[in-house]
């Protein structure tokens, strides 16, 4: 049952490959607390946790009898499969699981029950010493590791509780109990900690957790099965070493994919960054344009509540959204008055030259493209390039229309004086479900408190 698994934010961070900015985010804050040493509220929660599981642990030894008397090679074999279990680290979800279960479950039938605790502490321990050793991280880590093994002590008072019988189908409410148990314990240590220490919300810990349980649920019955054998059978333990050695390689090629990942959403923002240094270059008015955009679109994007992806999504397209001018010739850019018929038709060309030049860049940017097309659609059907309407149009580009237009009338030009705030609330709210969406018109006035 993975437990440690499930820590929120102690060990590896949840999985990226999906490029969720959320994710991202939190991906970043825990590699890099991981190599740095442990201290103040960190340190001190390490601490009390450690101490209270130890005491607590050497309690259920002390207190809890047992006919069980398993030999050396059994406990040694089960230690040390734990400890390689424990290697096989899966980011699923937002969350973080070790396949364990297929050694815990064993553990908990072939033990005496009150050093189970200990054992999985132990087995954790071994593996932690390893990896501090392998990956030089301060020796400080190791408080993480009677941290990570409070799962345990759930399901060894449940079956304490009902008994130490033999394993077998009929006790499945027993064994539900159990698993029941150790989530709550599980999630009673874990979310206390990372509130205290990292400021995690206890439904976003929940969150992070919950993909680590589910997993667990899938394994505990293959636990269940191989501890069934194994009661008469010890040999049979030896069944889970190559699915857990095939864990551990399945794992470490996931881990490097998440890397790349991670590597490539960087990439891409460093891109986006680019592109826009590109737009200022070409054009000092298009290029600070778009920067004002990106500030304003973030905060009427946050009334607004959207999530981190289409944030994340609101921010690239503000700051691309005119990269198709770098196609429109400058004597049309630059011309201080207004544009006759030919040049605005070349003109209104730039949203389509944006989607196509983003097209070749592909990937996320790429997916970026529609929306800068769509960025000069009007809400009645009215704009360019497509005349889409309403809800037709992608909200992240209605928003970024509406910030575009107010940064536009609020900005000096050649051909004219910047308007005051007030007075481009004001047009937009006139021309609110004609060329705007409402919506979006009143939170943009909302966030420039107009």
């Amino acid at each position: 049952m993975a437990t440690a698994a499930s820590s929120v934010a102690t060990e590896r961070a949840p999985a990226a490959t999906t490029l969720d900015p959320d994710v991202d985010r939190h991906i970043g804050a825990v590699r890099e607390s991981e190599a740095e040493r442990p201290s103040g509220r960190s340190l001190y929660a390490g601490l009390f946790f450690a101490s209270a599981f130890l005491a607590t642990a050497g309690a259920l030894a002390f207190l809890l009898s047992s006919s069980r008397s398993p030999g050396l090679v059994t406990v040694v074999g089960l230690i040390l499969a734990y400890a390689a279990a424990s290697h096989a680290r899966f980011e699923v979800g937002t969350g973080l699981s070790l396949p364990t279960a297929l050694v815990f479950v064993p553990m908990l039938f072939l033990l005496p029950l009150g050093y189970v605790p200990l054992a999985i502490c132990a087995g954790l321990l071994v593996g932690a010493a390893t990896d501090l050793l392998r990956r030089g991280l301060p020796l400080e880590k190791l408080l993480l590791v009677p941290l990570n093994s409070w799962y345990s002590i759930g399901p060894v008072i449940v079956l304490a509780a009902a008994g130490e019988a033999r394993p077998g189908l009929e006790h499945w409410p027993v064994y539900l109990a159990a698993l029941g148990a150790q989530f709550a314990a599980d999630y009673f240590i874990q979310a206390p900690y990372q509130r205290f220490v990292n400021g995690v919300p206890f439904p976003l810990a929940a969150r992070f957790m919950s993909s680590a349980f589910l997993v667990d649920v899938a394994l505990a019955p293959v636990g269940l099965l191989v501890a069934f054998v194994a009661v008469d059978h010890p040999v049979a333990l030896t069944f889970v070493l190559p699915l857990i050695g095939l864990l551990v390689i399945f794992a470490r090629e996931r881990q490097v994919r998440i890397d790349h990942a991670l590597e490539l959403s960087h990439a891409y923002r460093g891109t986006a960054l680019l592109l826009g240094d590109v737009v200022e270059a070409d054009d000092a008015y298009t290029g600070s344009h778009s920067r004002d955009v990106v500030t304003l679109v973030l905060e009427v994007s946050d009334r607004l509540e959207l999530n981190a992806r289409d944030r994340r999504d609101a921010e690239f397209a503000a700051l691309l959204h005119d990269i198709g001018k770098i196609c429109v010739p400058a004597e049309i850019i630059n011309k201080p008055g207004k544009l006759d018929e030919h040049e605005w038709a070349v003109m209104k060309q730039h949203t389509i030259e944006g989607e196509r030049l983003l097209s070749q860049v592909g990937g996320l940017l790429g997916n970026i493209g529609h929306i800068v097309r769509s960025c000069h659609e009007d809400w009645d059907g009215t704009g360019y390039p497509d005349g889409t309407a309403g809800d037709g149009i992608p909200l992240v580009a209605r928003i970024v229309r509406v910030c575009d237009a107010f940064s536009a009338m609020t900005t000096d030009r050649a051909y004219r004086k910047a308007r005051s705030a007030r007075e481009a609330v004001a047009e937009l709210r006139r021309c609110a479900g004609t060329d705007f969406d409402p919506a979006v018109v009143q939170a943009l006035a909302d966030a420039v408190e107009v």
